[in-house]
């Protein structure tokens, strides 16, 4: 087993008035040579935004965008004129494509929006920009495995432009869950939201991540009721 650990008081932290980020990869004022990406996963960003404040009008092309909402809401207007409220559960996927602008706020007057931003490296460039964004209510992945984003859309999940699947899982503590590749090429990141889990033999708390790069399946172990998400996504940027 190949793997990789990224404990969360590793990442890169910024602390302004209106926004407390952590990055597990390298972005803005973060620099890491040694944290780049993880095979097409790009950017993981950990964002809480204070009420009535958030990220203005700004650019992106030529990147598969997608935003978890872990609590609160977030706004979201764009250049293909979609204005939108993305809620607590919800996923917002973006194709940047051949360029988009955007801005997400938080709408609320005294509650903090969390979320987690997540870049990955598209299968084409250019590509006609696109939105969606679902509800993934909570029960469907309690104790099983809940598909989130793939590049077919398949089980009802969002679709991006890339042989990449995004999964949550809220597992109880005490139990296991086996993780089976979608596709045997890819390499696996593993973040987890909340708890105390075991993945392959290492112990991981809340906002610390694993990244496995062997194409063999894994187990998760709950010591405590746990939260996670897998980002897999193949090995090889050559983007």
């Amino acid at each position: 087993m190949e793997k990789v650990i990224h404990k969360s008081n590793t990442r890169g932290h910024a602390n302004l008035d209106w926004l407390n980020t952590f990055h597990s990869f390298s972005f803005a004022s973060y620099f890491n040579p040694e944290r780049i990406n993880f095979g097409k996963l790009r950017v993981l960003n950990d964002d809480v935004i204070k009420p009535g404040m958030g990220f203005g009008k700004h650019p992106h092309d030529n990147m598969e965008i997608i935003t978890v909402v872990l609590q609160g809401e977030l706004e979201h207007k764009d250049s293909m004129d979609n204005t939108l409220i993305i809620g607590s559960g919800e996923v917002q996927v973006m194709t940047a494509g051949s360029g988009i602008r955007h801005s997400e706020y938080n709408p609320s007057e005294n509650k903090d929006v969390s979320l987690l931003q997540i870049w990955i490296f598209p299968d084409q460039k250019e590509l006609t920009p696109r939105y969606e964004q679902k509800e993934f209510p909570s029960g469907g992945r309690k104790n099983k495995l809940q598909l989130l984003v793939s590049p077919n859309g398949r089980e009802g999940s969002l679709q991006i432009h890339q042989q990449a699947y995004l999964s949550r899982l809220h597992l109880d503590k005490g139990k296991s869950f086996a993780y089976k590749l979608f596709a045997r090429e890819n390499c696996v990141y593993c973040f987890l939201i909340e708890g105390e889990a075991v993945v392959e033999e290492e112990v991981l708390q809340s906002r610390d991540a694993i990244g496995i790069t062997t194409n063999n399946n894994f187990y998760v172990g709950a010591l405590s009721d746990i939260d996670i998400l897998f980002i897999e996504i193949p090995k090889e940027v050559n983007f």
